[in-house]
């Protein structure tokens, strides 16, 4: 009986306190609230033992309800008394103060490194985000010429842009590039390039020695923006660097395209794949001719398209094939029709050119009257270029590389029906170009430690009309194209990105006026 008294007595005290303390502050309602629920459980557990009878235990219940009832209104009666004026605030927990502090501990640790803060060697933010590149050339080169040539007024007679044909020439010659990308936000960056040069020339960057000290011109070589909104997708717009995969054969090394280009290139972040396709277009003006009176010539434009697949079977061997059509528009010669609308089409000559190209005159006035000094010649055939390369890279021997190179391209835009109506001229078709190249060596001059070296030998082979002359190889034959001939050389590390290399030309024409340049080259180069 004495357990049964004391265990009603802690009931009903329990339940006293769990209502005196319902009307206690916000932060104790949740343990008054297990305290209510755990007097419940007890009582009823008291009645189902048979220490209570249930009657007893509701009016024990109801009681303690009418008395809680009462004290919850007091005190709340007492609390608005005291609080008459009083600001509240908010409790906050431990536990989310301890969070915040954290927190803010994380994000100023952030900021101090991203602003680098209490280095004295620090530098804006903004500075890691540009990225300076460049080079230098020093060269000696010999021009060697046949004394069985044409002499060179022979060939500008007929419109070749041909200086010198007889006298053997020496030069020394100096290159710099200077480069600067800059990212701009994600999948934004901008690229400029700075050269030595001029700009009457798209396919050198050389500056030739002997200007009586005279200072040196630097031009803009490159100035584009380049979009990579997703890995697989990159588009250029601007003066970029060629898009293309390509040798020497179409496009000279030095070559940059004005326009509009895009490379998509499936899986190609995913180094582990050996399979990677891709594919880049691009839309090129070459010259805007402004339309007034007096001018009948077109804009000129080119729009080029390739398709290609790298294959890498193994970690030493590399396999890359392209397929190109290059398509120019406007780009032939129109004939003058009569002497009234002579300076008509003036405009379709075009703007720069090597040699080697068939040309007619389209100023109709030269072409009646032998005595005008300087007649307008325009290019006789339309070209739209097909291009398969393809390059073999074994490193079975790594460092050391063996690489194997094969172009070929032949002007399909040629037709002898339409220039012989354009021109009055039956020129037989010469369109077709390969080049095929050997390299053994090394990649890259980075660690002279290694003895890096690399020789190749090469053999080339352009028609007078396969490609653009303009656009292609500046160095063999001195430019342009109907050209045959081998080349090889080599290179040799010196210091670290610095490196000694040579290389010999030798080259007859293929058709025409005899034409025979052996040229020599000397370089010391440093890439930094």
């Amino acid at each position: 009986m004495t357990i049964r008294r004391t265990a009603v007595a802690l009931a009903v005290a329990a339940i006293c306190t769990g209502s005196a303390w319902a009307a206690a502050p916000e932060d104790e309602r949740a343990r008054v609230e297990l305290l209510h629920e755990t007097t419940l459980n007890l009582i009823q557990l008291l009645v189902e033992q048979g220490v209570l009878k249930q009657e007893a235990a509701d009016a024990m219940l109801k009681k303690a309800q009418q008395q809680a009832a009462e004290k919850t209104a007091q005190a709340q009666a007492a609390e608005a008394e005291a609080t008459k004026g009083v600001v509240r605030v908010t409790f906050v927990p431990e536990t989310v103060k301890r969070e915040i502090r954290e927190q803010v501990r994380q994000e100023v640790v952030a900021q101090a490194k991203l602003e680098r803060w209490g280095d004295v060697n620090a530098v804006p933010e903004w500075l890691d985000r540009l990225k300076w590149e460049g080079d230098f050339r020093l060269r000696y080169q010999g021009d060697l010429f046949s004394e069985n040539n044409a002499p060179e007024a022979t060939f500008q007679a007929i419109g070749q842009n041909v200086s010198n044909t007889l006298e053997d020439r020496q030069r020394e010659r100096v290159r710099l590039r200077l480069g600067l990308s800059a990212n701009v936000a994600g999948g934004v960056d901008a690229g400029i390039r700075i050269t030595t040069g001029n700009t009457s020339d798209p396919v050198s960057t050389n500056q030739t020695l002997g200007n009586y000290d005279n200072k040196y011109s630097l031009v803009l070589d490159r100035a584009y923006l380049k979009l990579t909104p997703v890995d697989d997708l990159a588009l250029w717009g601007g003066r970029i660097p060629n898009p293309f995969f390509s040798t020497d054969l179409v496009w000279d090394d030095d070559l940059n395209f004005e326009g509009a280009a895009v490379r998509y290139a499936p899986g190609a972040p995913n180094l582990a794949r050996a399979f990677k396709p891709f594919v880049t277009a691009g839309v090129f003006p070459l010259q805007e001719i402004e339309q007034r009176t007096g001018v009948a010539a077109q804009d000129k434009w080119l729009y080029g398209a390739q398709a290609g697949l790298e294959w890498a079977p193994s970690t030493r061997a590399r396999f890359k094939f392209g397929a190109a059509y290059y398509a120019y528009r406007n780009i032939a010669g129109v004939l003058n029709t009569t002497p009234t609308t002579t300076g008509l089409y003036d405009l379709t000559a075009p703007q720069s050119r090597q040699k080697g190209n068939s040309l007619f005159v389209i100023d109709s006035d030269a072409n009646n009257d032998n005595t005008q000094d300087d007649p307008v010649h325009g290019l006789a055939a339309d070209y739209r270029i097909a291009n398969v390369t393809l390059v073999a890279d074994l490193a079975e021997f790594h460092p050391v590389h063996v690489i194997g190179t094969f172009d070929w391209a032949r002007n399909v835009g040629y037709d002898q029906t339409e220039i012989l109506t354009r021109t009055g001229q039956n020129i037989e078709p010469e369109t077709d170009a390969y080049l095929v190249k050997l390299t053994i060596g090394h990649t890259k001059f980075s660690y002279v430690d290694d003895h890096e070296w690399q020789a190749f030998v090469g053999y080339r082979y352009v028609e007078r009309d396969a490609v653009l002359d303009a656009f292609t190889d500046s160095d063999f034959h001195l430019g342009g194209t109907n050209h045959k001939g081998f080349m090889i050389g080599g290179s040799y590390a010196l210091f670290k990105n610095t490196w000694l290399s040579a290389k010999w030309m030798s080259s007859d024409e293929i058709s025409g006026l005899p034409l025979a340049i052996d040229v020599f080259q000397l370089d010391l180069n440093a890439k930094f």
